[in-house]
């Protein structure tokens, strides 16, 4: 498998978006959304699209995974970690060395294991209220 960072377009991220069955935003959306990202990353294996990763963040305190898609046949067969693993590699890149930041996201259902597995805290917990989301048209 081969990782490349900042290479995901608009059609690509459209293709690999809507594999997992989610509802793409407009062209011009991605294409906005993909300018104003901090890091892209693509996972390719035989030189096909497999997965991706997008991530936002303020540079400071707080990263935020926005975009995180494997393609279904490709499902649990070891994709995302290592774009979980060059996220992570991306954002400690982008930091200074004494600093520490938040890395954020909202999780589906059925992957909620994995991010557990890999050090994310699932919300709410004792000390903090559940994430939110909410969408403005």
């Amino acid at each position: 498998m081969m990782i490349e960072r900042n290479t995901l377009t608009a059609q690509l991220f459209l293709e690999l978006y809507t594999s997992v069955g989610w509802e793409a935003p407009c062209f011009e959306q991605i294409e906005k959304a993909l300018d104003n990202s901090a890091a892209t990353f693509i996972a390719y294996e035989n030189e096909k699209a497999v997965g991706m990763v997008r991530v936002i963040g303020d540079g400071g305190t707080s990263f935020y995974i926005k975009d995180f898609a494997v393609i279904p046949p490709c499902e649990a067969k070891g994709i995302g970690t290592p774009l979980l693993h060059e996220a992570e590699k991306f954002i400690k890149e982008s930091i200074s060395p004494n600093w520490a930041v938040s890395l954020e996201l909202i999780s589906t259902k059925e992957v909620v294991a994995f991010y557990k597995r890999r050090g994310f805290e699932e919300r709410p917990c004792e000390s903090d209220g559940p994430g939110m989301f909410k969408m403005i048209r």
